[in-house]
Parts: structure tokens; C-alpha cells; sequence
């Protein structure tokens, strides 16, 4: 594999940014210094963030300003909600719930859709089935961290 000549593009789950927020150790934390570093970019939509906003307001209202700053700071590459029609596909493959984001992403042209979902996501069902890579947060530095190792 070579390495790459432009920045890895990886559309964020909420998940993934509310464990990166809540906590300063872990690959979902290390993840979003990528992004902050600009060595990665970051996509996420409307969706995302409001639902992140909403999650961080529910159950951590001590971060909300902590996430909102570092959404404000970072300034990632905001998509489009997808098209409800995007949206029927992806409900194919993955939870109507979780649809959203799977088209989202797919619509990003993303390299990678990073997410901590076991259950809709990360299972080799859902895996076979969409056409980008939906990994974790910790497969995605193992991947990252061989890719720089290479000479």
C-alpha cells in the first residue's frame, strides 16, 4: 500500500465523536487529534452533530461546551443530509435508524465510515454488503499506523 498523496477522508459517527470528546485516552480520542492535526479530515452531517449535540446536552451537559468548541475549532466538511431515497437504499443493509448515516456517508465519497455501532455496523453482514469501509475507531489507527510504517 502507498502511501497516500492527499488526506484520508473519514465520515464520523456520533458515537465515535461522543467518545472522543468524553474521554482524553482511546483510539476514538486519538482519532479526533487526527482530525484536529489535519493529517485526516473529517466529514460529518447535520445529522451527526445535532444528534451529538443532543446525546452530549442528555447525558454529558458538562462537555456540550467542550464538543461545540472543538466542532467550531476543527470545522469539518459538512455534507448534505442524504435524499430520502439514499436513505430507503441504505435501510437495506443497516437499521432504518442508522440508514441516515450510512448514506451519508456513502454520498461523501468517503475512505472510511468510523463508527463503535457492533450491532448494525461493524458485523461482517454489513461489512460484505457496503461498498466503503465501515471500521472502528481502533481498526482505523492499526490501518493508519501500518499505512506510515511502510517505507
Amino acid at each position: 500500500m502507498q502511501k497516500p498523496t492527499r488526506k484520508i477522508k473519514v465520515f464520523i459517527d456520533t458515537n465515535v465523536l461522543i467518545a472522543g470528546i468524553n474521554s482524553v485516552t482511546g483510539a476514538s480520542a486519538t482519532l479526533l487529534d487526527l482530525c484536529e492535526a489535519g493529517v485526516v479530515q473529517m466529514v460529518v452531517s447535520r445529522q451527526v452533530l445535532i444528534e451529538a449535540d443532543r446525546n452530549f446536552a442528555a447525558k454529558f451537559p458538562q462537555l456540550v461546551g467542550r464538543f461545540r468548541q472543538f466542532m467550531h475549532n476543527l470545522a469539518p466538511l459538512m455534507v448534505d443530509d442524504p435524499t430520502p431515497e439514499s436513505m430507503e437504499k441504505a435501510a437495506t443493509i443497516v437499521d432504518r435508524k442508522d440508514a441516515p448515516i450510512l448514506a451519508a456517508a456513502q454520498n461523501a465519497n468517503v475512505d472510511f465510515l468510523i463508527t463503535l455501532d457492533k450491532k448494525h455496523f461493524l458485523n461482517p453482514k454489513t461489512r460484505q454488503k457496503v461498498m466503503l469501509k465501515v471500521i472502528s475507531p481502533i481498526e482505523f489507527l492499526q490501518s493508519f499506523e501500518r499505512l506510515f510504517l511502510e517505507e
